[in-house]
């Protein structure tokens, strides 16, 4: 007995010596990361893979599991030329349009780096580079030919082509605008399609194809910089619910310049979403995936280059809307590509197998679960490489199968979530692995699953704090639908006791499930964890992750499902003994905004204090392309825009309430938070506001130091 006595007080002192997580251990280290990074770039071969630390990029050979150290970049970015201080208006270029700054040869051989907008070519076996560019002005999206003799590239809102032995320069268009884009992106295709390029090279390197957004149509969000000396006039293009969107043409030109032939995908501006586009192998035909405007309906279809002719190879419909992920893989073969969808039953997304032509489909994968990527393809061994949610709806494994859907096996065995960052050919993959209990751990393994040794350890330093478990808690919605919900005990938690709590929430569509078993990070719920509040996270329908059906109890009603399982969260957690039904409060950005912000106008007497974060307040007031997926065109769907508006429900505000938002927000307009703002101040209701000054949808920096501590000192004097 005493011995026992004694094991348990030298770990109680063990555990005392850690160090509670508190604001300033997020500011102050960058531990609050929830995986470790992939590698870089893989090399063609899918033997090695380059990784960037700081400045200096090494390679990481996988047969000896060694560095070496390839490049330094100092030399690079000191000479390129830098551009003016930007005193214009912002471009509000959207976060997720591809502008990454390096790619390889596909020799392997030469690596295209950007610095500062001028554009490099390295040299990796001998560490040698050329500059191919050195201009005051941006080239953006630079990407090298096939053959690695060419370099497309956009300056301004044009398409250039530079030879890289000569370093002359062509200039493949000549009619771009701030309104007209070739090869450039507006703000929502890259934000709600992931549409991430906007033109790409033939396979044969002799021509490129690309997208000219006519965005003139598009309506103008009045921003403004109120930071400088003169206030100046920002505006973004933003189409909301109903509004046109770009004019979108689809053209083809020659390398070596000339004239764009143009190909006809339908009116655009309000009728069809083109959702993917490129080549299809061989230089001979696009492809095209375009969507009806309420994205229930999509066909993919070829495109001739030479005679224009188009010809449908699949198309696919479905009642409510069709959930996109990723593009088209087509096969070495040249003869048959793979896609993933949702046309099975239950709406669970699969891999298919289907001929360029569509006349042969056939699935690779099938079952109550659902593939969440692929990854990688052995064509020599005929297998594809995908990670789903087989064992479990929160976590995430690797499997290999044949192409021919026989000879599954699954790769990864820990329990919990894995990352698979693998190359070309499937030879050797990275597999980041975490669960709830467990940080992220990196391990290269072979093709076939062996594991060859540990790529990147823990971070050992979360050793130094208290890190508060996370538990999976099942609950009932009256309607007799199984949830699941993440729950962390407060600091000193005693059985019996009721505490208060915080539910953190997103909610929305199109994002997977927040319950899952995998490493949350050190971040603002530990700190409040640790100053005692219960926190709660929860799934609601209209998540992805459980197949299609599941999601579409949102339909044309955003908020009132989401809200109602929400609740029944909350009353779970009151039924345990465990929450304080007086002490609920509620916080999210974003979607979780909306969600926060209607918790406690339509479920008043349930939360009693919230922090919103940039909340849509009406979903009149957000991008076309998102908010027509769930709500249909408004004209459609009078009804729901009107009952799911929250400033109309300002009266019914009982708890505390406190609003946050960057003043130029470019994903959800500030214009939300002023009408919300005027139907409070109307109503008689007391609220409290913070603005931030950042042209971003979320707070960044040291204001969002300033954002942890606020939000930590609101629920203190809301919910104490």
């Amino acid at each position: 007995m005493r011995k026992l006595a004694l094991i348990f007080l030298l770990a109680s002192c063990v555990s005392a010596q850690k160090k509670p997580v508190t604001i300033e251990t997020l500011s102050q280290t960058a531990r609050g990361g929830r995986g470790a990074p992939p590698p870089e770039l893989w090399m063609p071969d899918g033997k090695s893979f380059l990784v960037r630390q700081g400045n200096r990029l090494s390679l990481y050979d996988c047969a000896t599991q060694r560095s070496k150290a390839a490049i330094s970049l100092d030399e690079i970015d000191a000479a390129a030329v830098a551009p003016p201080a930007d005193e214009g208006p912002a471009d509000w270029i959207n976060r997720r349009a591809g502008l990454g700054s390096m790619q390889l040869s596909a020799s392997g051989k030469e690596l295209l780096y950007i610095a500062r907008g001028d554009i490099f070519l390295v040299h990796l076996d001998t560490g040698k580079w050329d500059q191919i560019t050195k201009t005051p002005v941006i080239e953006r999206d630079a990407r090298l030919a096939p053959d690695g003799k060419t370099i497309a590239f956009r300056r301004g809102s044009d398409l250039y082509a530079v030879d890289v032995a000569s370093k002359s320069e062509t200039r493949l268009t000549r009619d771009g605008a701030d309104t007209l884009r070739n090869g450039g992106l507006d703000w929502v295709y890259p934000e709600e399609l992931e549409l991430n390029a906007a033109f790409w090279w033939s396979p044969d390197s002799k021509s490129i194809a690309y997208l000219q957004f006519d965005t003139r149509t598009e309506p103008l969000y009045p921003h403004e910089d109120a930071l400088r000396m003169r206030a100046v006039y920002e505006p973004e293009r933003y189409p909301q619910a109903g509004d046109n969107n770009a004019a979108i043409r689809l053209g083809v030109v020659s390398a070596a310049g000339g004239l764009t032939r143009w190909y006809d995908v339908g009116d655009t501006r309000t009728s069809y979403l083109i959702a993917r586009a490129g080549w299809m192998p061989g230089s001979r035909a696009l492809y095209v995936l375009r969507f009806n405007r309420v994205q229930n309906r999509d066909a993919l279809f070829s495109i001739d280059v030479e005679t224009g002719a188009r010809a449908t190879i699949f198309e696919e419909s479905d009642p409510y809307w069709i959930n996109l992920n990723g593009d088209i893989r087509f096969l070495d073969d040249g003869k048959q590509f793979l896609w993933t969808s949702e046309r099975t039953p239950g709406g669970y997304r699969h891999i298919f197998l289907c001929s360029n032509d569509g006349k042969d489909v056939q699935p690779v994968t099938s079952g109550a679960w659902e593939v969440t990527g692929i990854v990688g393809v052995d064509e020599a061994g005929g297998r594809v490489f995908y990670t789903s949610d087989e064992p479990s709806h929160f976590e995430q494994h690797l499997y290999a199968i044949g192409l021919d859907g026989t000879n599954k096996r699954r790769l990864t065995q820990e329990p919990g979530s894995h990352t698979i960052s693998m190359g070309p050919g499937g030879r050797y993959y990275v597999d980041t692995w975490s669960s709830l209990s467990h940080p992220p751990r990196s391990v290269l393994h072979a093709g076939d699953g062996a594991d060859l040794g540990i790529y990147r350890e823990p971070d050992p330093t979360l050793n130094e704090y208290d890190i508060l478990p996370a538990e999976i808690e099942p609950f009932t919605t009256p309607d007799g639908v199984t949830l699941y919900g993440r729950l962390i005990k407060p600091a000193g938690y005693e059985r019996g006791k009721r505490y208060p709590v915080i539910v953190s929430v997103y909610g929305g569509p199109g994002v997977g499930l927040p319950v899952h078993n995998a490493w949350p990070g050190i971040d603002i719920d530990q700190v409040l964890a640790q100053k005692g509040y219960a926190i709660w996270q929860c799934e609601n329908r209209g998540g992805e992750g459980r197949g299609h059906d599941f999601e579409t109890a949102i339909y044309h009603k955003l908020g009132v499902t989401e809200l109602a399982d929400q609740v029944a969260g909350v009353r779970h957690l009151i039924a345990m003994g465990l929450a304080d039904p007086e002490r609920i409060g509620i916080h999210g950005w974003s979607y979780g905004g909306f969600m926060t912000v209607n918790a406690l106008l339509n479920a008043a007497d349930i939360f009693k204090a919230g922090f919103a974060g940039a909340p849509v307040t009406s979903w009149l007031n957000y991008d076309s392309i998102y908010t027509e997926r769930y709500m249909g065109l408004p004209k459609d769907n009078l009804d729901g825009y009107r009952d799911t508006a929250l400033p109309p429900k300002a009266k019914n505000l009982k708890g505390k309430l406190m609003l946050v938002q960057n003043f130029e927000d470019d994903n959800v307009l500030f214009q939300n938070s002023i009408q919300l703002v005027s139907a409070l101040e109307l109503a008689g209701k007391q609220f409290e506001y913070m603005l931030y000054p950042q042209k971003a949808h979320g707070v960044s920096g040291l204001a969002k130091q300033h954002l942890n501590r606020m939000m930590v000192d609101f629920f203190e004097r809301s919910l104490r």
